[in-house]
C-alpha cells in the first residue's frame, strides 16, 4: 500500500504542475542564487501575475517545489516495518543529496538549497510556517507507518512513533547536511536497527526463552 499526501488546488492544477516543473528545472540548473521567479514564469508560459498570485516570493515557490519533491517519494507499507523504514530513509537521503548539490561549489556538495530554505524560514515568519506545514504533512506518513506497526504488534505497546521517527530523521539530516558524510552502503539498515532496537516487540520464540 502506497500512501501519498495530496496537495490541492481544485482549479488550475495543470498550470500549477507546469509552474512547479519549470521551477524545479531552473532550480537544478541555477541554484538558489541564480534562481529567478520571472524566468520560471517565462519557462512555464504563464503571466507573472498568475505565478505571484500563487507564490508571492521565490522562497514560497521553492517551498512548493520541495513539497513536490517530497510527494514523489512513496511511503509503502509492506507489513515489514524494518524494510519499509530502510526503503524510506534511502529515498529521503537520495532526495536530500540531490538538494544539497543544488548550487554546490567546486569544493563539492554543501547544505545547499536546504540551508537556504532554513535561512529563509528564519527570516520570514510566513515562509517558516509554510516550511513547517510541508514537513508536518509529509512526516505524518512515516508516523502513520509506525503507528500501524505498533497496532499490529510489531512494535512494543509503549513504543513512541514520534521519538523513533525523530531518531531516524535527525540522523539522516545531521549526516548529510552537517557532517557531509555519505549515506551509502548499509548505513540506513544499521541506523534503523539501532533506533528500533528497544522498540521492537519480542518474537514468540524470544518470549518462550
Amino acid at each position: 500500500m502506497t500512501t501519498t499526501a495530496r496537495r490541492g488546488r481544485p482549479r488550475g492544477e495543470g498550470t500549477d504542475a507546469r509552474i512547479l516543473a519549470a521551477a524545479h528545472e531552473l532550480l537544478l540548473e541555477r541554484g538558489y542564487e541564480g534562481y529567478s521567479i520571472d524566468e520560471v514564469a517565462q519557462r512555464a508560459k504563464v503571466a507573472k501575475t498568475t505565478l505571484y498570485r500563487r507564490w508571492p516570493t521565490k522562497d514560497h515557490l521553492i517551498v512548493a517545489v520541495v513539497a513536490k519533491i517530497q510527494d514523489d517519494v512513496p511511503v509503502t507499507d509492506t507489513g515489514d516495518i524494518r524494510h519499509d523504514l530502510v526503503a524510506y530513509l534511502e529515498a529521503i537521503a537520495a532526495g536530500l543529496d540531490r538538494m544539497r548539490r543544488v548550487g554546490a561549489s567546486a569544493d563539492g556538495p554543501s547544505a545547499g538549497l536546504v540551508a537556504e530554505l532554513v535561512a529563509a524560514a528564519a527570516r520570514h515568519a510566513d515562509v517558516g510556517q509554510a516550511v513547517r506545514a510541508v514537513f508536518a504533512r509529509r512526516n505524518a506518513l512515516p508516523l502513520a507507518l509506525l503507528e500501524t506497526a505498533r497496532a499490529r504488534g510489531d512494535l512494543k505497546a509503549d513504543a513512541q512513533p514520534t521519538l523513533i521517527f525523530d531518531g531516524l530523521a535527525g540522523a539522516v539530516y545531521y549526516r548529510l547536511l552537517i557532517t557531509g558524510e555519505p549515506f551509502g552502503g548499509d548505513y540506513a539498515s544499521r541506523l534503523v536497527d539501532q533506533v528500533l532496537a528497544g522498540a521492537l516487540a519480542p518474537t514468540p520464540r524470544a518470549e518462550r526463552s
